[in-house]
């Protein structure tokens, strides 16, 4: 079973090791969010409105530090972390800003009388995240749901115990009461305890589709609820009509963003046959100007993996695909280095026996088809097990939305890849999982909604 461990992935070093939590560390964490969940049912949520605008200034205050955390444990580009950290911000914002109104009651128009649903807290939450996005997968949960009134507990990747460390730190010097969010280190069979324990009234996952179905399969046997998000193979569909610069500003970020780890990151690339040859040069010139090095120096563009295990994952599924019939139309030059770094690829001749043709490749690799017009494009994309986003890019905005509408899919950004904002649902069908965070929806994703009704008499 995996450690608790902090490995640079730049260097391969381990520069710390964090203990699994005991049985009565995690007994006293549930305890005391539980209880914290019980006084806030006695506290109006305007009272965490201020805490969380200070949540929001402290994670800007300490940017420089979140970012280096993340930086050195999963290795993204101190660039993209830095972005991350304002990014979470913007969340926090977004609910302390509007969370209040979400929260008051819907009225119902009934003639059974005057009819009403409150939104009520539910009790507490365990969070389970994902290393590609430290901090971001962790203030998605905990910003909505400290408005509603759900504790937190937080059991994050085994490869960024520090960021998850800094994160519960930070937030508790920023004001938040004892109990608002708890890191913990839990083995996998205490994960199944937290789970399974009757204080514990909800699941948040964000990970693999096995792990997901684990932690499914636990909360469903416990009565409880539960959001999965579990990946995506995401479609980039380029229509005949799509603008030059538009194409090529999306495409050179689409694989190469976080390294191409990112569960919506655009990793089949299908394109109608009059721009087959334009997206696989536009691709190659986006791959072969990049610069590896430390991903802390600003000026690097290609950061390593997360780990040497991803690395070795992703090198397997390429080279299984090749076997099967895959062709490499250009691959990124020798990389001198003993960090974690995998040599970006543009793959085609993808048919539906190659073993990739449905797997998520988390890593920068293009795998690009050619399609004969916009229905075979949707059909394609809609052929895969799972759904959590897309992309069109067209200059015909009404048509893109038409056919965004046909797309077996979460979320469809039109000129545009990955994208996330408080406002915007993130959540994907299929086996991408269920239920949605952020906005709205994300906010009522473990809320009571309590009927109350005056009969007429």
């Amino acid at each position: 079973m995996a450690k608790y461990q902090s490995i640079n992935p730049y260097t391969n070093e381990t520069f710390a090791n964090y203990s699994y939590s005991t049985n009565s560390q995690i007994d006293e964490a549930i305890n005391l969010a539980n209880a914290l969940y019980h006084k806030w049912q006695h506290e109006q949520p305007q009272n965490r409105v201020e805490i969380l605008h200070q949540i929001a200034k402290t994670l800007h205050e300490h940017e420089s530090e979140l970012a280096e955390i993340m930086t050195r444990e999963m290795g993204k580009l101190i660039g993209e972390a830095k972005g991350e950290v304002e990014l979470c911000v913007q969340i926090c914002e977004y609910y302390a800003n509007n969370g209040l109104k979400m929260l008051k009651p819907q009225k119902i128009d009934s003639a059974l009388g005057n009819a009403y649903y409150l939104k009520q807290a539910t009790g507490v939450i365990i969070a389970c995240e994902p290393w590609n996005f430290p901090l971001y997968q962790v203030i998605r949960v905990f910003a909505p749901n400290f408005i509603v009134g759900n504790p937190v507990l937080l059991k994050h990747a085994h490869n960024v115990p520090g960021s998850a460390a800094l994160t519960a730190k930070l937030i508790k010097q920023a004001g938040a009461p004892e109990g608002s969010l708890i890191n913990l280190y839990p083995s996998y069979d205490q994960l199944d305890d937290i789970i399974a324990d009757p204080r514990v009234q909800g699941v948040a996952l964000t990970g693999s589709e096995r792990g997901g179905a684990s932690v499914a399969e636990n909360a469903g046997k416990n009565l409880k609820k539960s959001t999965m998000e579990l990946g995506g193979n995401d479609p980039f569909i380029v229509l005949a009509d799509a603008d030059k610069q538009v194409l090529q500003t999306t495409l050179h970020a689409a694989r190469t963003y976080n390294a191409g780890q990112v569960c919506t990151s655009s990793k089949r690339i299908i394109t109608v046959k009059s721009r087959y040859e334009e997206v696989l040069h536009e691709l190659k010139s986006a791959f072969a100007n990049l610069k590896t090095g430390d991903p802390l120096d600003p000026e690097t563009t290609l950061a390593p993996l997360n780990s040497q295990d991803a690395k070795e994952k992703l090198t397997k599924q390429v080279e299984r695909a090749i076997a099967a019939g895959a062709k490499v139309f250009y691959q990124y030059p020798e990389i001198d280095s003993d960090g974690a770094f995998f040599r970006p690829i543009i793959l085609t001749d993808i048919d539906q026996n190659n073993p990739i043709f449905d797997e998520e490749l988390f890593g920068p690799v293009a795998m690009v088809y050619q399609v004969e017009d916009e229905d075979e494009a949707i059909a394609l994309a809609n052929n895969s097990s799972y759904g959590l986003g897309s992309s069109i890019i067209s200059s015909d905005i009404a048509h893109a939305q038409e056919l965004a509408a046909q797309i077996e899919t979460g979320m469809t950004v039109i000129n545009g890849t990955w994208i996330s904002s408080g406002e915007l649902p993130f959540g994907g069908v299929k086996k991408s999982g269920y239920g949605r965070e952020l906005s709205e929806l994300g906010m009522m994703a473990f809320v009571n909604e309590h009927l109350v009704i005056d009969l007429k008499q």
